[in-house]
């Protein structure tokens, strides 16, 4: 078989950790990212090279800065020497009045939900183009097609993610690569730690498949936007249970 390699940012805990166990069972050799989790990440670096015998590159940086992001790739390239997929997982939720949200509150939460997804993708997308082959995952959220009240930054971040996904997908089908997103609804992740346990089952009453998505089962759907479907891109597909 040939080695397969990936980037997964935002790998520390939730969705970025679960995609990492899956890739990971899978065989591809990892490179995993968080902000300030570093002994969480390295912690399952090792534990992913020693369960299953991959190359697991742990990296500890702001993915929303440019710096950081080079060094980040650099390093990438530098062990692997190609990069088959990149999954664009770093990201952060801020509920509350729009009204109450600080400028410095407005740009952090673009800087990690967009900004990340932009500098990612732009280091990313020249290595494929040199393989002619590749596929992008951008993790957003339902909020980024409808909208949710209490949540407009949030919204607005994930919006952009699904825009751009849309029409970077347009922009590189032509070289081979794939550019979707996994708009995902409730997963029962640390990002909703901020509901109590009464909240979550109310929340859950609303979505027709009775419960809370499991991050194992958005990182199935991730895996196979990079290991299936070669004409499925551009798309935002929505994993939420018949949520929305």
């Amino acid at each position: 078989m040939t080695a397969k390699y990936a980037v997964i940012t935002g790998a520390s805990r939730g969705i970025g950790a679960a995609a990492a166990e899956k890739f990971a069972r899978e065989g591809w050799n990892l490179c995993l990212t968080c902000i300030r989790s570093r002994e969480r990440l390295e912690a399952l670096s090792r534990r992913l090279h020693r369960e299953f015998g991959i190359t697991c590159l742990p990296f500890v940086g702001d993915m929303g800065n440019e710096a950081d992001v080079q060094e980040c790739f650099r390093l990438v390239q530098e062990r692997f020497g190609k990069l088959d997929a990149l999954i664009n997982n770093a990201g952060i939720s801020r509920t509350g009045l729009m009204t109450d949200m600080s400028l410095s509150q407005w740009e952090e939460l673009m800087r990690t939900n967009v900004t990340s997804v932009f500098l990612c993708s732009r280091q990313a997308v020249p290595r494929m183009l040199g393989q002619g082959f590749g596929a992008i995952v951008n993790v957003s959220s339902v909020w980024g097609c409808v909208g949710a009240s209490c949540e407009a930054a949030y919204s607005a971040s994930k919006g952009a993610v699904n825009a751009f996904t849309m029409a970077l997908g347009k922009e590189l089908a032509p070289s081979g690569i794939r550019v979707n997103a996994v708009a995902c609804g409730a997963i029962d992740t640390d990002m909703n730690a901020c509901f109590t346990e009464r909240e979550k089952a109310a929340l859950a009453e609303e979505i027709p498949a009775g419960r809370f998505g499991l991050p194992s089962e958005a990182a199935e759907l991730i895996f196979s936007l990079c290991s299936q479907s070669p004409y499925l891109t551009g798309q935002v597909i929505r994993l939420d249970g018949g949520w929305i």
